[in-house]
Order: structure tokens, then C-alpha cells, then sequence
């Protein structure tokens, strides 16, 4: 299993937990009220507050990085595990210092001081004692550590709990800048982390200072895609590459809905219209004005269009029910023949899971496509970095630095030496070399699978499929091909501390069960127009106008 895989089981399972979209932050942190602060970064501070960019060359992978459109850069690509793990660090990075750590855990948390743990401090020249915490209770743990202010020497903070965990203040009390450490050329003192994507450094920065070290990162990170069962289609005759509108892609309901067969065209798809319809992410600019994406038209034609979609018996009645949690299942067995998921969701598992409920099973995706099939698509980039670590402020200047040594040993890039260690434990002991890469052994998968130290630093995200080179290579292609139509949303990974006064209109909960109503076929459109003035009245115009004010008007747009 790589860490991307990992990765996105962990921010799946985070989802459930957290109810909102765990591979991007919160965009508004909610402070407690009082003054205006917008908590925003300058053009000038954020300039001044990151650290150079210097790619690593220290392992080639069978399908590198492509470049698109605005600087994004797509997850490169493994065939094989790489033969030959090499060493990035030399020597051991501690000076043998003696830290805490707490991060997340979904799963269950290994023995204490187990042989993984003892090896770990052994290579890493210091004594990390990690202390993983029940992930489903860790957004009521933290604040318990930050009231009494003991926080431990190092901590995961989940970006999609900043508004909860007031991360913002916390960066301006609690937690070390490490802006004097990394800043610049800085960061050449520690190779590994210099080759973290300049994005995923800058969701990490709150008030022109850098804080975070960013954790299962990407340098092209998009909330998802559509997906199609490639070998109905084959088998039906249908091509993918005529789904070229939105008017291709209903058309596919009548053709594949088979109600009396248990069969239906699509799951429910609401949340990945944005990318045909060209919703925005949070906001959009028209004419120097903040626009809420409630408020765009394209959102209420795309709505209009789902509801549509949902009356004509297209979607599957389980979907329309909202239950979302055997989505997976009812793509698997054939009972639905398009959905919409997460970019990790296609992956050797998925390949797994689905050939066991059809041998012929094959996960595809369309190509981009606007909605009228004649403007260019385009589709926005999510935030670079979701999940970060933080020092602690009472740490001493040299300490600071023995833990940047130590997170540069854990961000060594896929397939080194220090990878395998961080990500298999020791050979022969939590793990055997088979012939797709590490396996875990027994004690591997109770001390090593159950992740900690890549919640303090990793390397850039992977694509790797062992066993399954064609998943490989159509995923990269398709990262590929989607960068050239990525565009930066408003306040792309800028993290903005709101008045607490705004936190209702920001979570706009009653909007979104209304919209959840309607693209269920439950309430018509006019129902969320409705809902749509009462939000503006009850404060939705209010918090977009102080985002005019205090973050667009003075910061810009973060594009």
C-alpha cells in the first residue's frame, strides 16, 4: 500500500467523521467575534514567508509530473515499487532531543514503545514519543489541549477543523513560526522539504507567517471527477468521448436506466456538477464585485438540471433517498452505471472490491466537458494541502530545528529508504519485499499500517497501483489532461479567520439541506430560491460583504 492509498482511506473515513470535504480547508476559520480581523495574507507577506521551491531528483518515477495550467503539477506516477531504495539523508537527522507527538488515528492505535516506534527514534537520532489520538473524538481532544495550553511539542491539525479548533488564534499563541526557519533558501537546509509544492506551503500561512507543515499534499488536487463503468459501456457499444455536454450526459439516462432490471443510469451526482456548469468553489469575481457560488446563476441552472435528472426516474432510488454510503456497492455490482467520487477513489482497491462483485468490472472516467459542450471546461483547483503539523511555541529555537531535521527525514520522497522505513517499518520484521513492493507482515500491519509519523510530514502524493499498470497510466493521463483546464478559485489556498458573528451564514446549513431537497426531486427549484433570500437576509449578504471588505479589497483575490 503507498501513502497515497493511504491517504485517501484516511480522508475518507475523515469525511464521515468531520461532515465536510476533508482533502481542503476550511476556507473561513471562525474566530470568536469582536473585531473584523480578516487573518489574510499579502501578496508581499506570503512572498517573503515561503520557502524555495527545489524539486527532488533522488528517485525517477515511470510516469514523472506533468505542468499545467497555473503553475499545478500532477502526482507522478509508479509502475513498480522502486528496486533500489535510496538514501536522501545522511546520518541521522536528531540530535538526540526528546519530543511528543499527537496526531489523528482512525483505526487502532499500536502498543506503546512498540519495536516500529523503537526503530523509528533509532534512525531518526532522537526519542518521538507518538501518542495517537481516537481520530472520531479528535476535534473534541485538541480543545481540551489548547484551553489548558499544553499542547504537545508537535500536533496534526486537520485543516477542515480550523473553524472548530480556531486554528488562527492558536497560530498567534500556541504554535511556533517557522517563517525564520524555512523561509527562502532557508529551507535548502532540509532538501526534502524543499521539494514540497510551493501550494501546499501556502495553505500553511496565516498572517503572512508560515506555520504548518503540510501533510498528504498534491501539487494538482482536484474534489473530484465523474466515474462510468467502462465495460458496460464497451459492452453496450457506447463511446465516453461522446459525453461532450450536459445534454450528452442525460441523454445516457434513458439509454442505460433499466428500472424493472434494477438497473439506473446515475448515482447522485449534485456535488461534481460544479466542474461542467463552472460553479466556484466558495466565491467568484464579477466586475470587482464578491459573488457567494450560492448566488451564481450557473448554480441554479445546474440545480434546475439535477432535479430534472432526479423526476425522470434516472437516478437510483437509493441515491435519491440519501444514502450515500453504498454508493461504492451499487457501482460495483452494476445497478448504477455512472457516479461522481474523490480523484483516490480510482485505485488498485477499487479495482479489487469491484472485480469481486463483477470479473468484468472496470472504472473509468469521462473527459471534461462544459456544460452547452461549446465553451471551454475548466475546473478548479482544490486546496493544495488539507492536513498539517504544528511545532510548539514553547519550543526553543534549536529544538525547533532538530524537529524540521527530523519531519525533513519523514517527507523523503516515495520509494527511498527513509519512505520504507516511515511507511513498512523494518524489512523481515513489519514487512517482506514481494513482488509489487512492501507487504506488510502481522506485526506490520498492527504497528506500521495504522498511520502516524505521515501525519508530522510526507512527501508529495504518488499514483501507484501495484499489480495495476493500466490504472497507473489512465489515472496520470487523465490528471494530465484535466491540468491544462485548472484554474486558481477566489482565495485559493488563503486561510481567512471570520467573526464568529458570520459562522451560520458561512455554513449555510439550512441552504444546503434545501439544495440536498431539491436535487432529490423531494422540493422544486423555487424552494431553494426561497431558502436562497431568507440566507441573504438572515446574514449570507452581510458575510459576503465583509469578505468584499476586508479580505478581496485589501488582499485581492488569491489567484
Amino acid at each position: 500500500m503507498t501513502i497515497e492509498m493511504n491517504r485517501r482511506s484516511v480522508l475518507r473515513t475523515a469525511i464521515g467523521v468531520a461532515g465536510a470535504v476533508a482533502a481542503a480547508p476550511l476556507l473561513s476559520a471562525c474566530g470568536s467575534g469582536g473585531a473584523s480581523k480578516a487573518g489574510a495574507n499579502t501578496k508581499q507577506g506570503i512572498a517573503a514567508a515561503l520557502p524555495s521551491y527545489l524539486p527532488s531528483s533522488a528517485v525517477a518515477a515511470d510516469i514523472p509530473s506533468v505542468t499545467g495550467a497555473h503553475g499545478a503539477t500532477t502526482d507522478p506516477g509508479f509502475l513498480k515499487y522502486p528496486a533500489d531504495q535510496v538514501r536522501t539523508v545522511s546520518g541521522v537527522p536528531g540530535k538526540g532531543g526528546s519530543y511528543t507527538a499527537v496526531t489523528p488515528l482512525w483505526g487502532t492505535i499500536p502498543a506503546v514503545g512498540n519495536s516500529f516506534y523503537q526503530a523509528m527514534n533509532k534512525a531518526l537520532g532522537a526519542t518521538l514519543t507518538m501518542q495517537p489520538a481516537n481520530g472520531n473524538t479528535y476535534n473534541n481532544t485538541v480543545p481540551t489541549l489548547t484551553a489548558a495550553k499544553k499542547l504537545p511539542d508537535w500536533i496534526q491539525l486537520p485543516g477542515w477543523w480550523n473553524d472548530q479548533l480556531n486554528v488562527g488564534e492558536l497560530c498567534a499563541t500556541q504554535l511556533a513560526d517557522l517563517t525564520p526557519y524555512l523561509a527562502g533558501d532557508k529551507v535548502k537546509d532540509y532538501p526534502n522539504l524543499a521539494a514540497v509544492a510551493t501550494g501546499a506551503w501556502q495553505a500553511g500561512i496565516w498572517d503572512d507567517k508560515l506555520y504548518g507543515i503540510p501533510t498528504f499534499f498534491s501539487g494538482q488536487a482536484f474534489s473530484g471527477q465523474f466515474y462510468y463503468r467502462a465495460d458496460v459501456f464497451e459492452s453496450k457499444g457506447i463511446s465516453p468521448d461522446e459525453v461532450r455536454s450536459i445534454d450528452d450526459l442525460y441523454a445516457l439516462g434513458a439509454e442505460l436506466t433499466n428500472a424493472k432490471a434494477g438497473v439506473w443510469a446515475f448515482d447522485d451526482l449534485w456535488t461534481w456538477l460544479a466542474q461542467p456548469f463552472g460553479i466556484s468553489q466558495k466565491f467568484t469575481v464579477v466586475d470587482g464585485k464578491l459573488v457567494s457560488m450560492y448566488e451564481q446563476p450557473e448554480y441554479l441552472e445546474a440545480l434546475s438540471w439535477v432535479y430534472k435528472l432526479a423526476k425522470a426516474g434516472y437516478v437510483h432510488p437509493d441515491a435519491l433517498a440519501g444514502n450515500n454510503n453504498d454508493a461504492k456497492t451499487r457501482f460495483y455490482s452494476g445497478k448504477v452505471l455512472v457516479t461522481g467520487d474523490g480523484q483516490g477513489a480510482w485505485n488498485a482497491a477499487d479495482a479489487q472490491s469491484g472485480a469481486a462483485a463483477d470479473k468484468a468490472y472496470r472504472r473509468e472516467s469521462f473527459a471534461l466537458f462544459s456544460a452547452d459542450g461549446k465553451a471551454v471546461p475548466s475546473i478548479y483547483l482544490s486546496p493544495s494541502a488539507g492536513m498539517f503539523s504544528y511545532l510548539n511555541k514553547k519550543l526553543a529555537p534549536d529544538q525547533i530545528r532538530e524537529c524540521l531535521a527530523i519531519a525533513d527525514f519523514l517527507a523523503a520522497p516515495f520509494g527511498s529508504a527513509e519512505y520504507t522505513l516511515v511507511n513498512f517499518g523494518t524489512e523481515g520484521v513489519d514487512y517482506t519485499m514481494g513482488a509489487d513492493g512492501p507487504e506488510y507482515t502481522k506485526a506490520g500491519q498492527a504497528d506500521v499500517q495504522q498511520q502516524t509519523y505521515p501525519f508530522l510530514a510526507t512527501p508529495t502524493n504518488v499514483v501507484s497501483n501495484p499489480g495495476f499498470d493500466q490504472i497507473t497510466k489512465d489515472r496520470c493521463a487523465w490528471n494530465a489532461a484535466a491540468g491544462k483546464y485548472a484554474y486558481k478559485p477566489v482565495f485559493w489556498n488563503m486561510n481567512i479567520t471570520v467573526p464568529g458573528r458570520y459562522a451560520t451564514a458561512v455554513g449555510a446549513q439550512t441552504l444546503l439541506d434545501t439544495t440536498k431537497d431539491v436535487y432529490h426531486g423531494i422540493k422544486p427549484v423555487s424552494a431553494y430560491q426561497d431558502a436562497l433570500t431568507a440566507w441573504k437576509r438572515s446574514g449570507g449578504d452581510a458575510m459576503v460583504q465583509w469578505h468584499q471588505a476586508n479580505v478581496l479589497d485589501k488582499f485581492g483575490a488569491g489567484q
